[in-house]
């Protein structure tokens, strides 16, 4: 596999929450082209059974390495979970970035040793979620309330980032973990970052928020590093976008989300073989 330090990067979620890891990346990296896949028609994955993901994984990365990308970034904590030790067997020569739930961050911060960890069913559920939590758990002593909050990714997908049906989601999830003492939490999802205002507000002032959108840009950056692939600094990134989804629907997420403007092309089915 060629890759060249001018092609662009590959950053996909199952919707917009990717969008909440990209625009760390474009902040570090403001010189490299980005090309986002939302698989918003196929969205949300967190409720999804486990081989599905991976294969719908695979798909979107077949798609991306025909649109010759020289870096692959998996912003979708369930996707990660399910499937990125299969992308990198599956391409051993592509520099492969995964998101994993902030605990090891959060053991640093919590004085209470009490965390609450905010994610979908199906990551809290993945065996590699499960071996990070017992290994930070074990090195430091921390305990874990894992708290899958079924709905909310597919609320945020809709746009509804501060609606009724939304903040009672959030304080339905956030209200059990302050209750049993949780100073810290952890948000294992990409799509929650965007509705951080209401997770503050049903957590009150003394607890404390982990993302890990700017801690994966930091990685790919060293990544790219690595592999001599950084694009030279002089040059300005652009940024395309595909879904599976509605094309303006994502175009709005890109200004509302980002205030950035992105050419936003629909993907069919048909389009993304393997």
């Amino acid at each position: 596999m060629y890759l060249n330090r001018e092609s662009p990067i590959g950053v996909f979620d199952s919707g917009i929450g990717g969008l909440s890891v990209l625009r760390h990346v474009r902040t570090l990296l403001p010189n490299e082209s980005l090309l986002y896949f939302a698989d918003s028609g196929f969205a949300p994955y967190g409720e999804k059974p486990e081989a599905v993901i991976v294969e719908r994984t695979v798909s979107i990365a077949a798609f991306l390495l025909t649109q010759n990308i020289k870096a692959l970034v998996v912003a979708c904590n369930t996707a990660t979970a399910a499937a990125i030790a299969g992308l990198r067997s599956r391409y051993p020569d592509l520099p492969v970035v995964g998101v994993e739930p902030g605990l090891k961050p959060a053991a640093a911060l919590t004085r209470s040793c009490t965390i609450g960890v905010l994610a979908t069913a199906n990551t809290l559920a993945s065996e590699k979620f499960l071996k990070l939590q017992a290994q930070v758990a074990q090195d430091s002593g921390v305990n874990f309330l894992l708290q899958a909050c079924n709905g909310l990714a597919h609320q945020i997908e809709k746009g509804e980032l501060s609606s009724r049906e939304t903040r009672q989601l959030v304080t339905q999830y956030v209200a059990p973990l302050v209750i049993q003492q949780a100073d810290t939490l952890v948000l294992g999802c990409t799509h929650y970052p965007f509705v951080e205002p209401l997770i503050r507000e049903a957590a009150g002032p003394n607890v404390r928020i982990v993302d890990t959108g700017e801690p994966v840009a930091r990685q790919l950056r060293r990544v790219l590093e690595q592999h001599d692939l950084l694009r030279d600094a002089s040059r300005t990134g652009q940024l395309l976008a595909y879904t599976t989804g509605s094309s303006s629907t994502l175009s709005l997420a890109f200004s509302k989300l980002l205030q950035l403007e992105a050419t936003v092309h629909a993907v069919s089915s048909a389009q993304m073989t393997h």
